[in-house]
């Protein structure tokens, strides 16, 4: 019972903070309609995704970045205060996964190598031969897969508060992950969302149940994977996100990082920890994450 009430606080916490995202979003009246949007059929399933590209150049000119979101989050939810910077300049596609805001709910069992792979599908139907990454949270582990599977689709990695492995997370975090459950999201953000944009807003419980059950299976996409990334990553954490900072160092190691770079010569890799962040207010320093993504990217 006591774990319980910890679980709901913690969810409440985060629900909180989305609300505050969402309205913050809406406020800057910054909002953008793509240049391009629709459903790339892969895998059986048909994933929708958004093009937003600088005005005045053609599609083959701008540098191509692909995002993808968190759990139970939508392209505008997610990256709604960064596309309309990004895309000043670059040609931002960004995709919203199995079961996500556009894209139809599936009862094709969830997988990363079947997701990262769906994302390599999106950019064979968009003829996008390599891009920049970029991940937050879900979207980033999924990313981390497509950098292992898709190498040479790649360009640069991003990972937005994220880990490659369960034991990336701190203890708590693992524990409220198995004790989710479908009403600790009514009347949430991430539910007016989903009804505002879902093909079918009746698959709304059997959404929640299958990723509540993914994210309680335990996974490790392999230290020897991530060591054999050769793309520049770009690592940015909050201090206080729910992620294992002594993992997370180990992480960076296994990138090529955390050596002395007044003796030897600085990695391409970095890694950025936000100061006074948690898992879901990160997402909401837009000048901070696009300072860093301006830097890296370029």
């Amino acid at each position: 019972m006591k774990n319980l009430f910890k679980t709901r606080n913690l969810f409440k916490s985060i629900l909180l903070i989305a609300i505050i995202m969402a309205t913050a979003s809406q406020s800057h009246g910054q909002q953008i309609k793509p240049s391009d949007s629709g459903y790339a059929p892969v895998n059986g399933i048909k994933v929708y995704y958004e093009v937003y590209q600088p005005a005045g150049q053609t599609s083959d000119e701008a540098r191509p970045v692909v995002l993808l979101h968190g759990a139970f989050m939508t392209i505008s939810g997610n990256w709604g205060e960064l596309v309309p910077e990004l895309s000043k300049t670059r040609k931002v596609i960004a995709v919203e996964l199995q079961g996500h805001g556009h894209t139809p709910f599936s009862d094709r069992k969830l997988s990363h190598v079947t997701l990262a792979s769906d994302v390599e599908g999106v950019m064979d139907y968009l003829k996008i031969d390599s891009a920049d990454v970029v991940g937050y949270s879900f979207g980033g582990a999924v990313a981390y897969e497509f950098a292992i599977q898709s190498p040479k689709r790649l360009r640069k990695l991003v990972i937005i508060s994220s880990t490659y492995k369960s034991s990336g997370w701190l203890p708590e975090i693992n524990n409220a992950f198995k004790a989710m459950k479908p009403e600790f999201f009514a009347h949430s953000p991430m539910k007016t969302a989903y009804d505002a944009v879902a093909p079918d807003t009746t698959k709304w419980t059997k959404f929640l149940e299958q990723m509540f059950a993914f994210a309680a299976m335990p996974f490790n996409l392999g230290d020897s994977n991530i060591s054999k990334i050769t793309a520049p990553v770009l690592i940015i954490s909050g201090d206080n996100d729910g992620l294992d900072k002594v993992e997370l160092a180990k992480t960076y190691q296994l990138l090529g990082g955390g050596v002395s770079a007044d003796m030897a010569p600085m990695p391409k890799s970095q890694l950025a920890i936000v100061p006074s962040q948690s898992h879901v207010s990160l997402m909401m320093q837009t000048g901070t994450i696009l300072a860093y993504l301006n830097s890296f990217l370029k």
